[in-house]
């Protein structure tokens, strides 16, 4: 597990320790509308946070660019912030990347501390070092690597959380045990998603976390093995671009969710992935996440989206698939007929 991750059972007390650590001159709390309006009264009166200045950003994923980020950097310049400052990142993944971004750019890099509030947050976006923001319509196209001074993972916020956003989340936590071992599999899958017992849940998300941050520790900066936790994004990624494009997003998590489907299908075709294991794939995210409307003729706009992938190489679209649970093969390209026989399977299963 990262040093700098804590599953905490006490968040005051450890955000305590964390801005202690840190000893910055001003402290600043960044959220969006909704973290500022359901999570951070819980924090702000905090003895830790007394005299941190607010800054709020619109919500959801629309708002990830340059416009909000260069809000945060408006707020913290017209707010004092030095190098020696600190930026708390209060929300989900879209708050935590971009917070991120601003933190690690502002006066070429102050500290922060990211406290995410959704499930999807947790397991993916807050840990790992990847900040940045959307850009000419793409996901994630402007960023850079930087860890968090302290990342600190409280379930508390989860009851705040809708069925929709949970499942987002959700969505992550298979990704993470389709890389890792099938009886993390068989839990993930047999859990009862619509009726979730918390207690159980903050267990699995540590399962969760730890495989993340193992692959993160053996591969920082993406050079390698790290490329496995793209399972389910290079279709995913066209996917929510796609329903960005038509002014019908998508939860980032239920993208993954339908571009894994795609990526098994492909990881059956290429790699021997047992068809069973398909199957109960399908199965789970058809009986959760629904479908995704796509057509024969977005086949065209799809595939061009892939091709901007960050991953890519040469020209050639590159996939993370998977010849069984925890056999991880980075690096694989599949023909653009393969990549359509796969989006008709995926329209077909639904």
């Amino acid at each position: 597990m990262l040093e700098n991750v804590i599953i905490t059972q006490n968040l005051e007390q450890d955000l305590q320790q964390a801005i202690d650590d840190i000893q910055p001159d001003k402290l600043f709390a960044l959220t969006d509308t909704n973290t500022q309006e359901a999570c951070y009264p819980l924090i702000e009166t905090w003895p830790c946070m007394a005299g941190a200045q607010s800054i709020t950003i619109a919500a959801t994923d629309d708002h990830k660019d340059v416009a909000s980020l260069s809000e945060v950097w408006s707020a913290l310049g017209q707010g004092g912030a030095s190098r020696h400052s600190c930026l708390v990142n209060l929300g989900g993944g879209m708050v935590t990347d971009l917070g991120g971004f601003a933190a690690a750019t502002f006066k070429r890099g102050i500290a922060f501390i990211n406290i995410p509030t959704t499930l999807l947050s947790m397991v993916d976006a807050s840990v790992g070092g990847k900040t940045g923001v959307n850009f000419n319509g793409l996901k994630n196209e402007v960023g850079v690597f930087r860890n968090a001074n302290r990342v600190l993972l409280s379930t508390c916020f989860l009851n705040t959380l809708d069925n929709e956003n949970l499942r987002s989340g959700y969505a992550e936590m298979l990704k993470h045990g389709l890389l890792s071992t099938p009886e993390m599999w068989k839990e993930l899958i047999s859990f009862p998603l619509e009726k979730p017992d918390m207690e159980q849940l903050q267990q699995m998300i540590g399962r969760s976390v730890a495989v993340k941050a193992d692959i993160v520790e053996a591969d920082p900066l993406e050079r390698g093995i790290r490329k496995a936790l793209n399972l389910g994004h290079t279709v995913g990624h066209a996917f929510e671009s796609w329903a960005m494009q038509r002014k019908t997003p998508i939860l980032h998590g239920y993208a993954v969710a339908f571009g894994m489907v795609v990526e098994l299908y492909l990881s059956v075709a290429k790699c021997g992935f047992p068809t069973s294991l398909l199957r109960q794939a399908t199965h789970f995210i058809d009986d959760y996440y629904g479908t995704l409307p796509i057509t024969c003729k977005d086949y065209p706009t799809l595939l061009e989206l892939m091709t901007h992938d960050k991953k890519n190489q040469d020209g050639r679209i590159n996939f993370t698939l998977l010849g069984n649970i925890g056999d991880i093969r980075i690096n694989q390209n599949a023909s653009k007929e393969e990549i359509e026989e796969a989006l008709d399977f995926f329209r077909e299963g639904q």
